[in-house]
């Protein structure tokens, strides 16, 4: 049957309590802003920010409950996570509980991933795009009974958990790699025989990207997506990034399991599990002859914080780091033999987040090509 968005689902505000009243604040109920919930997770679990019993009282909203959906509306609009257990929100979301005489929760989650596009083609404001409860309302959507809503949901359900349990293996198997890693490496001053200091710079080669405005695909050639910092936070390119012609030097190419490191803007360090793609300036791609991946992606991590506190005290406009910074990045090198142990131990773990990331991404391929022909009724589950 056809409804309209507002018809299905009901709309509840949220809100902020008063940051200057520190008995509002850092008490047990998770406080969601959007940059909670912008990872493409089907479930946001936890919040930067948390408030009292009290600063929900005079916050101007209503918990969510489980399998509630939350979506932001101002700014960076669009983003859906449901919620697992109650949580409070700000007044740049909305929370959605479905109406479940029409629509059951998960159906309705993945429905409005549908419509998304619609959803920010209906915005309004003059400085910040917003969703308002009007543009719910403006959206009509097709909704199957409850016996069709079930299949498509398990069926999308089923690939989006196990994307879950692969980002909750990884996280395990980053903190035992970081354990490993302070154990044999955060020593103190005396070294092992047969170990010795170095830098950054001297154990890794930091490529610098291209301006890929400069090399823009010629005509008819499908090119690659430009590997850019929006794309490295998200792990993935979209229809939206950029593109470059692959008739580019091959080792301006990324590969999955590549270590970019965003040296200007948002600084961070990853393993690209995102597919190939052109590498663009203000991205490093840290490549070495002498040292396996996992270690020059640890000592690239553990300086990671050191580079933003020195970034964020240069910053003009855009922080960033200079190459000396690399220069002064001390090192220690493990022997030959005690190398080898560890990379035993190590390499592995990062190998299969790697693997990990990488069969995620194409799930989450398999999902967002599923979902429109599941939704449009062209496949039935």
């Amino acid at each position: 049957m056809q409804y309209r968005l507002s018809e299905i689902m009901d709309i509840i505000g949220g809100g902020t309590p008063k940051t200057s009243v520190p008995n509002y604040w850092n008490g047990n109920i998770p406080w969601l802003s959007v940059k909670d919930f912008n990872d493409d997770r089907r479930y946001v679990y936890t919040a930067e920010k948390s408030i009292t019993e009290e600063g929900l009282k005079h916050s101007s909203t209503t918990l969510l409950q489980r399998d509630d959906i939350i979506i932001s509306a101002r700014g960076t609009v669009g983003e859906l996570a449901m919620i697992p257990y109650p949580m409070a929100f700000n007044q740049s979301c909305y929370g959605l509980r479905a109406k479940p005489e029409i629509v059951e929760s998960e159906f309705l989650y993945y429905l409005l991933k549908y419509n998304v596009r619609l959803l920010k083609n209906n915005v309004h404001g003059t400085v910040f795009d917003t969703i308002t409860r009007d543009t719910f309302h403006c959206i009509e959507v097709n909704v199957p009974d409850k016996s069709v809503q079930k299949q498509i949901s398990e069926l999308l359900c089923a690939l989006d958990d196990k994307i879950e349990l692969n980002t909750r293996i990884n996280e395990n198997l980053s903190q035992q790699a970081q354990a490993i890693f302070n154990k044999n490496f955060l020593i103190g001053e005396s070294l092992p025989v047969g170990w010795y200091k170095s830098n950054l710079s001297s154990i890794a080669h930091y490529l610098n990207g291209l301006a890929m405005q400069k090399y823009r695909p010629i005509a008819g050639e499908t090119g690659l997506p430009v590997l850019k910092i929006k794309e490295l936070r998200h792990g993935m390119t979209d229809s939206s990034s950029e593109r470059c012609t692959a008739d580019i030097k091959p080792e301006y190419i990324v590969h999955d399991g590549d270590i970019i490191f965003s040296w200007s803007g948002s600084l961070l360090v990853d393993f690209w599990c995102g597919g190939d793609c052109g590498l663009n300036q203000h991205l490093f791609k840290v490549t070495s002859t002498q040292f396996d991946k996992w270690f020059i992606y640890a000592w690239t991590n553990y300086y990671l914080h050191h580079f933003i506190a020195v970034a964020a005290d240069k910053a003009t406009t855009m922080g960033h780091i200079k190459r000396d910074e690399l220069d002064k990045a001390e090192v220690i090198v493990p022997s030959s033999g005690d190398y080898m142990e560890i990379s035993a131990f190590m390499q592995p773990l990062y190998d299969s987040i790697i693997s990990n990331r990488i069969e995620s991404r194409k799930l989450s391929e398999l999902r967002d090509t599923l979902l429109p022909r599941l939704m449009s009724g062209e496949l039935y589950p």
